[in-house]
């Protein structure tokens, strides 16, 4: 398991438009965030308060430059069209993927599936799930898995 000390942040929050409209009644009560990386505002459900809390640790904490992260990119697996949470690249390759859940989703096979099926297309380094309270990670080396303390180093 990996520590995070979550860094403070001035995340800028907002009511969500669609809640003074008829619309869909899942979003209306739910606010938004504006999210630095994709230069948008994004529905602030629990899983995307996973995922900036992760990527403001990853640029503040960790010294990612935030110019070699990508959040919530369409890929291709089979016949499928998936969605990763955020890629972190090295030298212009996928180097570490990692698996945003809200916090009351627990990390679990299901999630090291998932994070596998993007692994055979992506070909990461690392992998990495998170719900905010539990962060699990692993390296792969010689086509095993390692288990992380920590992220580790951008070099």
């Amino acid at each position: 398991m990996i520590e995070i000390n979550y860094p403070h942040y001035p995340f800028k929050i907002r009511p969500n438009e669609a809640s003074t409209r008829v619309g869909n009644e899942k979003d209306k009560s739910k606010d938004q965030i504006f999210d630095p990386f994709r230069k948008r505002w994004i529905l602030l459900t629990p899983e995307e308060w996973v995922r900036q809390n992760i990527l403001q640790y990853l640029v503040q904490v960790c010294q990612y430059p935030s110019a070699i992260i990508a959040v919530e990119k369409s890929i291709q697996l089979g016949e499928l069209q998936k969605r990763f949470d955020i890629l972190i690249y090295n030298n212009d390759k996928p180097w570490m993927i990692i698996e945003c859940k809200e916090a009351n989703v627990a990390i679990n096979d299901k999630t090291i599936a998932q994070l596998y099926q993007y692994q055979q297309v992506l070909e990461a380094e690392y992998l990495f799930a998170s719900n905010g309270h539990e962060t699990i990670g692993a390296q792969i080396k010689s086509g095993k898995l390692h288990a992380l303390q920590n992220f580790p180093e951008y070099l």
